[in-house]
């Protein structure tokens, strides 16, 4: 029974990753999963110096769901590199793709620079549902023209294959996955949180500071399975799916419609051995389903 997939040519043991910011590095959940076990750690995002991220409350649980606007608080690059990266050279059957955030195109040429040289970095994942500072705030993942951009740019610094993270928060979700591949994408994952917000009835004020947050949970896992059939069949480059799931069906759900490999996010925070509760539960459907090779489900139901 093979479970191996390849994205860009990085192979993974299997196609069960978490999402980024979910699980810390890796070191914050490495007492409750063993790490080697998942085709791919996907780190914290990581910016060029230190974000304190937004002010607090910036987390609400919502029905069948969650808000947060952390903000993508992390200690900048160094810390990164000298901190997390070296503990994840102790698992060396895992995968190693480091999530980069940035506030325009120089942040994040920056980063990626200082990770060209960092072996225990597999492949990078670029976060473009950030805010770009210099053309007045609009995320870079929301123009398709700063999708393909950023995309090639970050594409002739780095030294590993790239991810392009896409926002959902889209007229056309399609249109930002063809600008991605334009731009050179290696691979692109999808979803990123989409928009919402909470308001405290009682206090009759909003529940997060920010206003507004990045919804996420088993909500939005229909919506996103969408996204990725639609991408699937917009797109050459592989796919990884993420957005609510929660369970093996939500992970395999995702394959069908044409994800290579599947990202395990708010699940985590309810379950912290989601992502190896699920890699156990698409085992047993292959076993059952007599699924010699786990390659041969992805994106066959169209």
């Amino acid at each position: 029974m093979n479970t191996k997939v390849t994205i860009a040519g990085v192979e993974f043991q299997n196609p069960i990753m978490e999402a980024s910011g979910t699980f810390g590095s890796g070191m914050e959940y490495s007492e409750f999963v063993d790490l080697n076990q998942l085709g791919a750690v996907v780190t914290k995002g990581v910016a060029n110096v230190p974000w304190p991220g937004n002010p607090t409350p910036r987390i609400a649980e919502v029905r069948s769901g969650m808000l947060n606007a952390i903000g993508l608080q992390n200690p900048g690059v160094e810390v990164f590199c000298e901190r997390d990266l070296k503990f994840l050279e102790h698992y060396k059957d895992t995968n190693v793709v480091v999530n980069v955030c940035g506030h325009s195109a120089e942040e994040y040429i920056e980063v990626v620079k200082r990770l060209a040289t960092e072996s225990r970095v597999d492949m990078l994942e670029i976060n473009i549902s950030c805010p770009n500072v210099k053309e007045g705030g609009i995320a870079f993942g929301q123009d398709p023209k700063a999708v393909e951009e950023i995309t090639r740019l970050v594409k002739t610094h780095a030294k590993q294959p790239i991810i392009m993270k896409l926002s959902p928060n889209v007229t056309d979700i399609k249109v930002m996955a063809k600008a991605a591949e334009a731009g050179g994408a290696d691979a692109i994952s999808l979803i990123n949180t989409l928009t919402g917000m909470k308001i405290d009835v009682e206090r009759q004020s909003f529940v997060l500071a920010n206003k507004t947050g990045g919804m996420s949970g088993p909500a939005v896992h229909p919506i996103a399975v969408r996204m990725v059939y639609e991408c699937a069949n917009t797109v050459k480059i592989p796919i990884i799916g993420m957005g609510g799931v929660c369970t093996w069906e939500d992970a395999v759900e995702m394959m069908l419609a044409g994800a290579t490999a599947v990202s395990v996010g708010t699940a985590n925070f309810f379950n912290p051995t989601a992502t190896t509760d699920i890699l156990a539960g698409i085992k047993d459907y292959m076993i059952r389903k007599n699924i010699e090779d786990i390659n041969s489900i992805i994106g066959v139901v169209q």
